[in-house]
């Protein structure tokens, strides 16, 4: 018997798994044939530590020593940039205020993106956005779960769970695994998985978003472009491998599935992006989608589920598993180690499971 089991070898898994993986014998279980297969390999990587909701925030803003000196660190300089044309005003000063932005001249913002629009009245900028290294975050990961005697199975999925009198027989790949503590960090699939073990869902919904990546416009060097969003994050535009990443922002209902992106969405995507820019958009190089999913209040829910307290959520992520997987997985490790956590109290209850309680 094992002491922990991980369903879901993402970010939000190998995260965890490797925290926990000091406390006891921790293995991660990944349905498809490579870790990271579905949302974690399809992330635009960006840390921002005002981007989502109060608790996300901050998740984002404890985690950030982390990401600075964890395997020599993991961040690299890019750059939030919001603009705005006639008739944004409202949306614009929604994100400029939740944001922490400045406000920059148009000169300036031109000066860091040479092809935009005529038609672009505001323009604001953070500096303090920066691109994160997701591959050796994860790998880092690993690594340091093998060190302490875990290890990650591929090609896994789960079919079964029972409850045991000593915790979880767990069915995949073919064989049962026993273990005292479950650890649902099955992204899209979570509430299928809480199903099996007998846990209530606690409805999440996995919203479909969908990526185009073109060629630099006109030829031109972008590494040290900032990202773009429109304003309202109707679209953003990303430097990534000396091309462009574009994407509709779209959040598309969607079941649980290895996720496909529409031809609607990705020319929605495109034509929001051609409206800011002087280039002509080129033929998409390649196209991808994936599912961001959320809870029902939009938070991670992090803890033991109030029905079992050896069935641990993980869960919840959104758009936001990477930027908060150095603080949320340190929570986790606190919960497990039964230790005082790190994080605030206030922040803690905003994570915490229970808080769907009366619904489930």
């Amino acid at each position: 018997m094992i002491d922990f089991l991980v369903i879901g070898a993402g970010i939000a898994g190998l995260s965890a798994a490797g925290r926990i993986c000091e406390f006891g014998k921790t293995l991660v279980l990944e349905a498809e044939d490579n870790i990271a297969y579905h949302a974690s390999s399809r992330s635009a990587a960006l840390f921002e530590m005002e981007y989502g909701k109060p608790a996300v925030i901050a998740l984002n803003k404890a985690g950030e020593e982390f990401f600075e000196t964890f395997d020599g660190g993991v961040l690299s300089p890019r750059g939030f940039m919001l603009m705005g044309q006639d008739g944004d005003d409202a949306a614009f000063d929604h994100d400029f205020k939740n944001m922490n932005l400045s406000e920059i001249s148009l000169d300036d913002a031109r000066s860091m993106i040479p092809i935009l629009s005529d038609t672009i009245t505001r323009a604001a900028h953070s500096p303090s956005a920066r691109d994160i290294d997701t591959d050796r975050l994860m790998q880092a990961f690993v690594k340091h779960l093998r060190k302490h005697g875990g290890d990650v199975k591929t090609k896994c999925p789960v079919t079964d769970i029972t409850r045991t009198p000593n915790g979880w027989a767990v069915t995949a790949g073919g064989e049962v695994i026993e273990a005292k503590t479950l650890l649902n960090a099955a992204g899209a699939w979570v509430d299928q998985i809480a199903q099996m073990a007998g846990i209530a869902p606690l409805g999440f919904t996995p919203l479909r978003r969908s990526v185009a990546r073109i060629a630099a416009p006109g030829g031109q060097d972008v590494s040290r472009w900032p990202m773009v969003f429109g304003p309202g994050e109707t679209w953003y535009a990303k430097p990534d491998a000396g091309a462009l990443i574009v994407s509709p922002a779209n959040e598309t209902p969607s079941d649980p599935v290895d996720a496909w992106p529409t031809d609607m969405e990705l020319a929605e995507g495109l034509a929001s992006y051609q409206d800011y820019v002087t280039e002509p958009v080129t033929r998409p190089i390649a196209s991808w989608a994936g599912l961001r999913t959320f809870s029902p209040d939009r938070v991670l829910v992090l803890g033991r589920a109030p029905q079992d307290h050896n069935f641990i959520w993980v869960a919840g992520q959104g758009g936001y598993g990477f930027q908060t997987c150095a603080a949320a997985s340190a929570l986790v490790a606190d919960i497990i180690a039964e230790r005082p956590p790190a994080m605030d109290a206030g922040t803690v209850a905003q994570l915490c499971p229970s808080r769907f309680s009366s619904s489930v």
